[in-house]
C-alpha cells in the first residue's frame, strides 16, 4: 500500500517516483519485450562463448604431471595456461574487470565507465595487433643485419622485461591518443586509466610475445605409454587438432565407438573379398581368384594400419570423449569450432562496426553542421562508397591481400559508414539551429567541442540503431566470405564449418550445415530484433502507435 500524502506534499515532489534519464527509460522499455529478451540473452550466450573457448574447448591439457617408472611425479605444468595468446588474457580478465566495474556503485556515471572500457579496448587491441604484427616481422628467417639482431635480442627468453618495454612502446601512440579523448572530464582520471590499459596489455603481450606451435598427439601417446597423467577442460579438442581418421564422425558418437565402426567396416570388406576368393577358387577362376586375393591383402593391410593408428588414442581417456556435435571433414571437434568462431564473429561485428561508426559520424557531423558546399561535396563522397559492392570488394581483396581478420575488418568498416554518416547529418541538421548549439557557439566553444560534447550525445540516438544493423550486416559478410573458402586462414568461422556440409565428395552432412547455420541465423536475427526494439523504445512516435 502506498501511503497516503497531502496536496501540498505531492506539489514540493514528495513522494514522486525519481526520473529516469533518457537512455535508462528506453533499455526499460527494450526489456519489456520478449523478442529483446531473447536477442539480448543469444548475444550475451555468444559473448560468453568467445571469452570462455580457450577454457572450454582446448586440447592442451589443464594440469600435466610428469610420472616416473615408479609412479612418482616429477614435475606438474599447466599447457592450457600456457597456450593462452595475449588477446585470451586481455579479454578473459578484461570482461571479468569490467562487469565488476560496471556493478560497483561509484560516483563515475555509467556512461563516463563505458567510455573507460572502450577506451581500455582500443588501446588493447591496436597494441596487440601490432605486436604481433611486430613479432612475426622480427621472426622471419630471412631477415638480416640490425632487425636480426633486433629480433634474437627481444626474443630472448631470459629477458620477458625486454618484450614488456617494447609492447609498452608499440602502445603509447593509441596511449596518447586515447588521453586528447575526453571520456573522462579531469585529466588526472585519463592518466591513471590509460596508465593501467597500457600496462595491462604490455605485460599480457610481452610474456606471450610469440606462440610456438603444439604437437597434440605426443599427450595422447605420452599418456598411453603412462609418461604422464593429464586433466583436460570440458571439450579436450581444439579448432586446430585434426585427425584424418575421426573424419566426419555423426554427433555423439565417442572415439572408441567411432573406431569399432570403422574396424566394423573394415571386417565387412575382409570377409567379402574373402568370399569373393572362395567362389573364385570353387569355379576354377585363377585370374578372379587372384584379383580377390590382392583385394584382401589390401584390406587387411588397411586394417592393421587402422589398429596401429588408433591404439595410443584407444588407450588414452580420450577414447571415451564423444563428440557431441560431431566431427568436421578435417576431423576437427563441430563443437570447439563452433564456440572458437564466436570470437571471430563477435570481433568482426563490433571492430568493422565501430570503424564505421567512427568514420560516419564524423562525416555527417561535418556535413549536417556546416551544410551548403561542404554538405554537398562531402555528400558525393558518400554516394561514391554508397555504390562500392562491399562484398565484391571483399572477395577481390582475398585474392590480392593477406587474407586476415584485420583486412576483412579494415574493409566491412571503411565501406559500411554510408549509413551512420546519413543519420547523424540528418540529426546535426535539425540541431544546429537549437538555442544550445547557439549558445555554444556564442560562448566560443571550438568546434570540436560544439559537435561532439553537444550536439552529439543528442543526435547519436539514430547512428546506435544503425549500428546494431550493421553488426548483422558484418556477420553475414564475414559468413559468406568464409563459406567461399575466402575467410581468414587458420580460423574457425561458421561460414567455413557451413561450406563442409557438402564437402570435397558432394556428400551432404546433416550436422555441418544444421549447427553452423544456426549459429548464423540465431545471431543475425538477434542483433535485428534489439535494433528493431531499440527503434521502438526511443522512437515516441512509435510508442504512441503501439499504444
Amino acid at each position: 500500500m502506498h501511503e497516503a500524502i497531502s496536496g501540498v506534499e505531492a506539489m514540493r515532489g514528495i513522494g514522486a517516483a525519481q526520473a529516469r534519464g533518457f537512455w535508462a527509460d528506453a533499455w526499460a522499455r527494450v526489456l519489456k519485450g520478449r523478442p529483446a529478451l531473447f536477442a539480448i540473452a543469444w548475444i550475451s550466450l555468444v559473448a560468453l562463448g568467445a571469452v570462455l573457448a580457450p577454457f572450454i574447448a582446448n586440447a592442451n591439457p589443464l594440469w600435466l604431471q610428469v610420472v616416473a617408472a615408479d609412479g612418482t611425479v616429477v614435475s606438474s605444468r599447466s599447457p592450457l595456461w600456457a597456450s593462452l595468446t595475449a588477446a585470451d588474457l586481455l579479454l578473459f580478465f578484461g570482461v571479468l574487470a569490467g562487469a565488476v566495474w560496471m556493478i560497483v556503485p561509484l560516483t563515475i556515471a555509467r556512461g563516463e565507465r563505458l567510455g573507460v572500457l572502450v577506451v581500455m579496448a582500443v588501446i588493447a587491441g591496436f597494441t596487440v595487433v601490432f605486436v604481433s604484427f611486430a613479432a612475426d616481422w622480427l621472426d622471419e628467417p630471412a631477415r638480416s643485419g640490425w632487425t636480426r639482431t633486433l629480433g634474437a635480442w627481444v626474443a630472448d627468453p631470459l629477458n620477458v622485461w625486454r618484450r614488456i618495454c617494447v609492447a609498452a612502446l608499440i602502445g603509447l601512440p593509441a596511449a596518447l591518443v586515447a588521453l586528447a579523448i575526453p571520456f573522462l572530464l579531469s585529466l588526472r582520471g585519463r592518466i591513471i586509466v590509460v596508465a593501467i590499459a597500457l600496462g595491462a596489455v604490455a605485460v599480457a603481450a610481452g610474456s606471450r610475445w610469440q606462440s610456438t606451435p603444439v604437437d597434440f598427439d605426443r599427450y595422447v601417446t605420452d599418456e598411453a605409454a603412462g609418461r604422464i597423467r593429464c586433466l583436460y577442460t570440458l571439450i579436450p579438442w581444439s579448432p586446430d587438432r585434426l585427425r584424418s581418421e575421426l573424419i566426419t564422425v555423426a554427433p555423439m558418437t565417442s572415439v572408441a565407438a567411432a573406431y569399432a565402426a570403422k574396424d566394423a567396416a573394415a571386417g565387412r570388406e575382409f570377409t567379402r573379398f574373402a568370399a569373393a576368393v572362395t567362389s573364385a577358387n570353387r569355379d576354377g577362376n585363377e585370374e578372379l581368384a587372384a584379383r580377390a586375393r590382392a583385394d584382401v591383402e589390401q584390406v587387411a593391410r588397411q586394417r592393421s594400419s587402422l589398429q596401429r593408428e588408433w591404439k595410443p588414442l584407444l588407450a588414452s581417456p580420450f577414447a571415451a570423449h564423444s563428440f557431441l556435435l560431431g566431427t568436421d571433414s578435417n576431423g576437427a571437434d563441430v563443437l570447439a569450432q563452433l564456440l572458437w568462431a564466436c570470437r571471430l564473429s563477435i570481433s568482426v561485428g563490433f571492430v568493422s562496426t565501430g570503424i564505421a561508426v567512427i568514420i560516419g559520424v564524423t562525416m555527417g557531423s561535418i556535413m549536417g553542421y556546416f551544410g551548403g558546399k561542404i554538405d554537398m561535396l562531402l555528400f558525393r563522397v558518400v554516394e561514391i562508397f554508397m555504390a562500392v559492392p562491399v562484398l565484391f570488394l571483399l572477395i577481390v581483396a582475398a585474392g590480392v591481400l593477406p587474407r586476415s581478420t584485420y583486412v576483412m575488418m579494415a574493409i566491412i568498416g571503411c565501406l559500411s559508414w554510408t549509413g551512420a554518416a546519413r543519420f547523424t547529418r540528418a540529426e546535426f541538421m535539425k540541431l544546429r539551429h537549437q538555442d544550445f548549439v547557439q549558445g555554444a557557439r556564442a560562448s566560443g566553444l571550438p568546434l570540436r567541442s560544439i559537435l561532439f560534447r553537444h550536439m552529439l550525445p543528442n543526435g547519436v540516438t539514430p547512428v546506435l540503431v544503425d549500428a546494431s544493423f550493421a553488426i548483422a550486416g558484418a556477420i553475414i559478410a564475414e559468413a559468406t566470405l568464409s563459406y567461399l573458402g575466402l575467410g581468414p586462414d587458420n580460423q574457425a568461422s561458421w561460414g567455413k564449418l557451413l561450406s563442409s556440409a557438402t564437402g570435397t565428395t558432394g556428400t551432404f552432412v546433416w550436422w555441418l550445415a544444421i549447427f553452423p547455420g544456426a549459429a548464423i541465423f540465431f545471431s543475425v536475427l538477434a542483433y535485428n530484433i534489439l535494433g528493431g526494439s531499440l527503434r521502438d523504445a526511443i522512437d515516441p512516435k512509435l510508442r504512441k502507435a503501439a499504444h
